[in-house]
């Protein structure tokens, strides 16, 4: 059993709280941009650095609009409609990955058509270093002691957690069963994406739906551990396992059509 009661503020200047949870976000999109750096040197897709300062810019604007408008909307509305000064304290916490994801497809595919080029080239690039993101992200959760499990005994679970801030049952820490799951995709990625590379035998798209399919089925499986109040559930399951299976089906249509109809494409 542990004790989860950790400050989630780094640290205290003045009236300025520097918090674990926008630093690690902050890394996850400087490693976005930093990995599609490297394939615009590596001469895989042609964008200059302005263009890709841009296209970063309106990225993490759209992302955190997202996320934070299905957190509220989808997720979380019982208590932002009765907390409604909150909705703007993203500090806190409270970013849907579903919302986030809708926001960096809608303006990556506004720069592609922009700069003339396949979607593809963006997301491909853009989903590895994401699901490192969201690995390191799901560890930001744990230290705010959101997005929590269901209760355990500590005798049969062992590695259950008290979170202080919460109550003191002991949980599953279902914050860091995501985050395995997501190094598990991040993995994944990586080793297709240079296997792919090495037999030249990658399918632009295969990538961004590999990613859409795992992420879907491991989060829909997270989920059964995870204990949230405020999330609603419809026959049997969460909204989040809703749109995790939205996911699946998605990724399991394109990654068919990509094999089997890639021309098409």
């Amino acid at each position: 059993m542990f004790i989860n009661n950790i400050d989630p503020v780094l640290l205290n200047l003045g009236p300025l709280e520097i918090r674990y949870y926008g630093l690690i976000y902050a890394l996850g999109f400087l490693l976005g941009y930093l990995f599609l750096l490297r394939r615009i040197k590596q001469k895989k897709f042609k964008l200059n650095r302005d263009a890709l300062d841009n296209y970063f810019l309106w990225l993490i604007i759209s992302v955190v609009i997202g996320a934070r408008l299905f957190e509220i909307l989808f997720f979380s509305w019982p208590y932002y409609s009765a907390h409604p000064l909150e909705m703007f304290m993203i500090w806190n916490g409270g970013l849907s990955f579903h919302g986030g994801l809708m926001g960096a497809v809608l303006v990556t595919l506004f720069f592609a058509k922009k700069y003339k080029l396949n979607f593809y080239d963006f997301a491909d690039a853009l989903v590895i270093p994401t699901a490192l993101a969201l690995a390191f992200g799901r560890i930001a959760n744990f230290i705010n002691s959101e997005h929590y499990g269901k209760i355990v005994d500590a005798v049969s679970t062992p590695w259950c957690v008290v979170y202080k801030r919460i109550d003191e049952f002991c949980r599953h820490p279902s914050q860091l069963y995501e985050s395995l799951t997501n190094f598990l995709t991040f993995g994944v990625l990586l080793f297709y994406d240079s296997y792919s590379g090495k037999k030249n035998i990658y399918r632009k798209g295969t990538l961004f739906w590999m990613f859409i399919l795992l992420y879907g089925v491991l989060r829909f499986i997270v989920n059964f551990y995870r204990d949230d109040p405020s999330y609603q559930i419809f026959f049997g399951i969460s909204v989040g396992q809703w749109l995790s299976l939205i996911m699946v089906i998605s990724g399991l249509v394109f990654l068919w059509r990509i094999n089997y109809y890639a021309d098409k494409i």
